[in-house]
């Protein structure tokens, strides 16, 4: 398993705990989702690896909940 799918797995348990849902649950959301440049959340969760995994975990989740609101990143 590679790195980034291994962090999405850790950020989509952490990220589904927090919400009180479940992991499938929110994959579901995510994979969904079609940001403006037309990636799913999923898609660019993966591609903000190198910045997600070095940050507070916090940082990524008010990301992905900016994300999931407006379809434009926080930062």
């Amino acid at each position: 398993m590679s790195n980034e799918v291994e962090f999405l797995s850790f950020l989509l348990e952490e990220y589904a705990e927090a919400k009180h849902t479940t992991a499938p649950e929110t994959l579901k959301v995510w994979d969904s989702t079609v940001l403006s440049n037309g990636w799913t959340l999923t898609d660019y969760i993966m591609g903000k690896y190198f910045i997600y995994h070095m940050e507070a975990i916090e940082n990524a989740f008010k990301d992905i909940d900016h994300l999931l609101a407006t379809g434009e990143p926080l930062y």
